[in-house]
């Protein structure tokens, strides 16, 4: 099985800056993109950020500038610094990986159990 274990979120005030850690763990062969997402209170998951294992990047608009994703492939891990926070920034954000687990198997996205961001005005 593949895990996706998120940590560093937290409470920070507006301004703030914040570190999010993702590390796959579990038998795979080898890991694709990677991405972050999040969903806030009566609202639909939206994407923030993804990475390609050769580094090409995409963020959402409200998220550039402030935002930077970043991965280890050799540690299966990737980061999401964000910084200048913003109470709007509040949310469950989640990671995901395209994993290919066997080299018959197609890639599959798996997901994280979330970690929660709030931003205090």
């Amino acid at each position: 099985q593949v895990q996706l274990v998120e940590s560093g979120g937290g409470l920070v005030q507006a301004g703030g800056s914040l570190r999010l850690s993702c590390a796959a763990s579990g038998r795979f062969l080898s890991v694709n993109a990677m991405g972050w997402y999040r969903q806030a209170p009566g609202k639909q998951r939206e994407l923030v950020a993804t990475i390609t294992s050769g580094g090409s990047t995409n963020y959402a608009d409200s998220v550039k500038g402030r935002f930077t994703i970043s991965r280890d492939n050799a540690k299966n891990t990737v980061y999401l610094q964000m910084s200048s926070l913003k109470p709007e920034d509040t949310a469950v954000y989640y990671c995901n990986a395209d994993v290919r687990r066997f080299s018959t198997y197609p890639y599959t996205v798996y997901w994280g159990q979330g970690t929660q961001v709030t931003v205090s005005s």
